[in-house]
């Protein structure tokens, strides 16, 4: 068993009196054992509110997803003899409308394109591949999102 902490820390910057009333901004951190990443609300939903150059939860969510998919995928390939050289995924999150009202990820889907030295699997190779990743993944295995695999062929 293992435990990861993560300190999200947020102050105001405008007056009280703003903040009851909705115009605050959304900016904050996510720190970590050895680094810290500047967050905020996405863009999508507090619209001028969110911090510029930060990243959004829901984009944490895709990237986790997406992240740990690859270094899943990397031991799978190695443990059958794949040498993987680049791995590069454009991951893509769709956030909806589910029961009314309430909002959430439903969907992502990752689209890695894998570059080998040597011998490439085949497509079904590469299918098991991505299935037993995305089996063993610990952060598949955390969400009730649905997660696709399109692997993207190396030009």
């Amino acid at each position: 068993m293992a435990t990861y902490r993560a300190t999200v820390e947020w102050a105001l910057q405008e007056s009280p009196e703003d903040f009851l009333k909705g115009r605050y901004g959304r900016g904050h951190t996510v720190g970590f054992a050895e680094h810290i990443v500047p967050a905020t609300a996405s863009r999508h939903v507090v619209g001028k509110w969110a911090a510029p150059g930060a990243v959004d939860p829901e984009e944490m969510l895709v990237a986790a997803l997406s992240n740990c998919h690859m270094l899943t995928f990397l031991h799978r390939a190695r443990l059958a003899g794949f040498a993987v050289v680049r791995y590069r995924d454009a991951a893509e999150g769709v956030m909806e409308k589910i029961d009314g009202d309430r909002m959430a990820v439903t969907r992502v889907t990752l689209r890695p394109q894998v570059d080998y030295d040597g011998r490439r699997p085949t497509a079904e190779e590469a299918a098991r591949l991505h299935h037993e990743a995305h089996e063993e993944c610990f952060i598949a295995n955390s969400v009730k999102t649905e997660v696709t695999v399109e692997e993207v062929s190396a030009i």
